[in-house]
């Protein structure tokens, strides 16, 4: 079965190109060009992922990313940004984007780009259940609790809400405590090999799962490690038990 696109474009002629050139690619296609009418669409049907242009009439690419993350939608989604600025990359990847393109943009990056997101997303869901594996069940550092199997985190016993990105940030983190991990770490983990975009998408990421420990930084925190990478400290009163 051919795996079915939403994209929301308002400019016509680019709509088309779009339209024409992932369904060549054997994608099933959906337009529309309005921001209101795309964001009922992508809440009420399943796609497999979702092109969205970030300026669109009656609700821009960032209202809607808030608030299909908000409703738990949890789709993957390429955000297209006319606006060559880091303010754009910084707003779509903190509002829940997988991956971003700056327009003007070459048929062949955009048709790359989606089926590596696809392929990545294609990856984890067909990574078998780990059912007998403890860190499957919960991970407990310090204050900081995460349940892997429900995208959920505590901290303080006060639930921290995160983006999928930003969960699984904190999730491959966790896993190696006091470990320092590069970049390139945390690019491969979490976005894929063939994640085609640079290495701010993690320093963006990181910057706003800080925010949200502020919560309770004596308990956990993640440390910059300047030229390398990152790692995630814990209060050193506490003893972290994993698999409870």
């Amino acid at each position: 079965m051919a795996q079915r696109l939403l994209v929301i474009e308002d400019e016509p002629t680019l709509g088309r190109l779009l339209s024409y050139n992932l369904v060549q690619e054997g994608y099933e296609v959906v337009l529309e060009d309005h921001g209101t009418a795309g964001y009922d669409r992508a809440l009420k049907e399943h796609f497999d992922l979702i092109v969205l242009d970030l300026m669109l009439p009656g609700m821009n690419g960032i209202d809607i990313l808030d608030k299909l993350r908000g409703q738990g939608v949890r789709t993957p989604v390429i955000v297209l940004t006319a606006k060559n600025t880091e303010d754009d990359v910084v707003r779509g990847l903190k509002s829940g984007a997988d991956d971003y393109i700056t327009k003007p943009f070459g048929v062949s990056e955009l048709l790359a780009r989606v089926s590596a997101v696809l392929r990545r997303i294609s990856g984890i869901a067909e990574e078998p259940a780990r059912t007998n594996d403890p860190e499957a069940a919960s991970i407990i550092l310090g204050q900081l609790e995460i349940y892997p199997d429900r995208y959920e985190v505590s901290l303080g016993g006060q639930s921290i809400n995160l983006r999928p990105k930003e969960f699984e940030v904190l999730l491959y983190l966790a896993r190696k405590p006091g470990v320092v991990l590069t970049r390139d770490d945390l690019m491969n983990a979490v976005w894929g090999f063939d994640y085609i975009g640079g290495q701010r998408t993690v320093d963006v990421h990181v910057s706003s799962l800080r925010k949200k420990l502020e919560l309770d930084p004596e308990s956990v925190h993640i440390d910059s490690i300047r030229g390398v990478g990152y790692k995630l400290v814990v209060n050193k009163k506490r003893t972290p038990v994993l698999g409870q």
